[in-house]
């Protein structure tokens, strides 16, 4: 289960004090399976993630990642993938799509930019963390649609960002619905399918 680390004045791993993390901290950090995040200069970290949390990443590739590619729309990347956004430096977000327009942010190893779609998949240990640290962030960073699946109750809500800083309302699709990206309106994602068949459904 990923676990968040508090924002404390003593983090998990050696490091600059809470508040002062920089890129330059995380390109120094271990390669030890651990997602490892800086947000306004505090430093998160998650553990590796269960198996239904891959399988739902599975689905995102299915329909909307391999068609991006395959019909030239942009690029889809699934975690670890480093994103550097103003507050957010960097992030790892579970799927991250760049149009083809905005190719040019996508360069050196990492995406240096604001994508224009993320997608986290909540966890039990990282709920709070999804819904409201990034939501904030990226928010603040100008992503233009967030959407947050959420593997107990079978739901995506999605943001998208009306004023700069803040979304709007999340519109929450269960499972008999489609939802379709802004950004991408020939890929309609049918919700079911981001859980059907998965092996083992433990949270």
């Amino acid at each position: 289960m990923p676990t968040l680390v508090i924002p404390t004045d003593a983090p998990a791993v050696s490091g600059p004090p809470q508040g002062q993390w920089t890129c330059a901290d995380w390109e120094a950090l271990p390669d030890d399976g651990n997602r490892y995040e800086i947000i306004d200069g505090v430093l998160y970290k998650t553990t590796a993630p269960g198996s239904f949390h891959q399988w739902i990443i599975q689905g995102l590739q299915e329909f909307i990642g391999i068609p991006v590619r395959r019909q030239g729309l942009g690029y889809a990347f699934a975690a670890p993938i480093g994103l550097l956004m103003p507050h957010c430096d960097p992030v790892q977000p579970d799927f991250v799509v760049v149009l083809k327009a905005h190719a040019a942010i996508i360069h050196d190893r990492r995406i240096r930019g604001v994508p224009d779609i993320i997608v986290e998949v909540v966890s039990p240990g990282n709920a709070a963390y999804d819904r409201n640290v990034k939501l904030a962030a990226y928010a603040r960073a100008g992503v233009p649609e967030y959407a947050i699946i959420a593997p107990g109750s079978r739901t995506l809500s999605h943001y998208r960002l009306v004023t700069p800083g803040r979304y709007n309302d999340p519109v929450v699709y269960g499972e008999p619905a489609q939802m379709t990206f802004a950004g991408l309106p020939t890929l309609p994602i049918p919700v079911a399918e981001l859980f059907a068949g998965a092996p083992d459904t433990t949270l």
